[in-house]
């Protein structure tokens, strides 16, 4: 058995879609691209895919992860280019590599996010992130399956900053753009977390949502404060010890394999 690992991203409209319809999406690929999954046993067999810290519904992200278990060896590459032409635009796999390290889960300790605050002045988002990073604790609510809880979302928090918008997304208006790094904890803390506890210690609240992207999550590096890449020890394990021998197949495309 093979096992590769995956990243893939939800981009525009689609960042509306749920886990499960990812999942739909993903496994109706897998047999579009005719790859030779592994199974699980029972009555109900179903594809062996190992999902990690799913985005939330509505957020978009540069950076969700998954493992596939496979019965005959594949190229990574390969494989990735016939998934990706097998999704719709906007669910792209934009990396591959083969398994060759355990624990991918565990190296997803943190994620890098960007939160896009149209209506809201650089310098008043400035105020509000240092009244928020001056906090002790910052209590915010949040209703889950069992009611409302309240939690600490500063505690979470690694860093917040405000940064220059991007040169290619110009603004009609005032607009601030937050880089938040926020740890994976227990309740986790998210990014609208963050925003109700702006809200909380500086009464910032942006007339109309905020537009939300991952843009990277991985292992948190205390020292720097950066998010490393959690593939990067399985692509220097191939690269210590090539892949699988030179009976490699190579994956090709079924017939009317193709965009969704």
């Amino acid at each position: 058995m093979q096992r590769i690992r995956l990243r893939y991203t939800k981009r525009g409209r689609l960042r509306f879609t749920s886990h499960r319809d990812f999942q739909r999406a993903f496994e109706r690929a897998l047999r579009r691209a005719g790859v030779p999954m592994a199974y699980s046993a029972g009555f109900t067999p179903h594809p062996k895919v190992s999902y990690a810290n799913a985005a939330p519904t509505g957020t978009g992200s540069e950076a969700e992860y998954l493992e596939i278990a496979l019965t005959a060896p594949r190229d990574p590459g390969m494989l990735r280019e016939l998934l990706d032409g097998s999704l719709p635009d906007g669910l792209d796999i934009v990396d591959a590599v083969e398994a060759r390290t355990s624990g991918l889960a565990d190296r997803l300790t943190a994620s890098v996010w960007e939160l896009r605050l149209d209506g809201v002045d650089a310098a008043e988002a400035e105020r509000a992130v240092a009244a928020f990073l001056a906090a002790d604790a910052v209590e915010v609510q949040r209703r889950t399956k069992n009611g409302m809880r309240t939690f600490d979302a500063r505690a979470a928090v690694a860093g917040l900053e405000v940064v220059s918008p991007p040169a290619d997304r110009p603004a009609d208006g005032p607009c601030a753009i937050l880089r938040l790094v926020v740890r994976h904890v227990t309740p986790a803390v998210r990014p609208d977390d963050v925003l109700s506890g702006l809200r909380a210690v500086a009464d910032l609240a942006p007339p109309v949502p905020a537009a939300v992207t991952r843009l990277a999550q991985g292992l948190f590096d205390e020292e720097s404060g950066t998010v490393t890449d959690p593939l990067a020890p399985d692509r220097e394990a191939v690269t210590a010890a090539p892949s699988m021998a030179a009976g490699t197949t190579v994956a090709t495309a079924p017939e009317g394999a193709g965009s969704a």
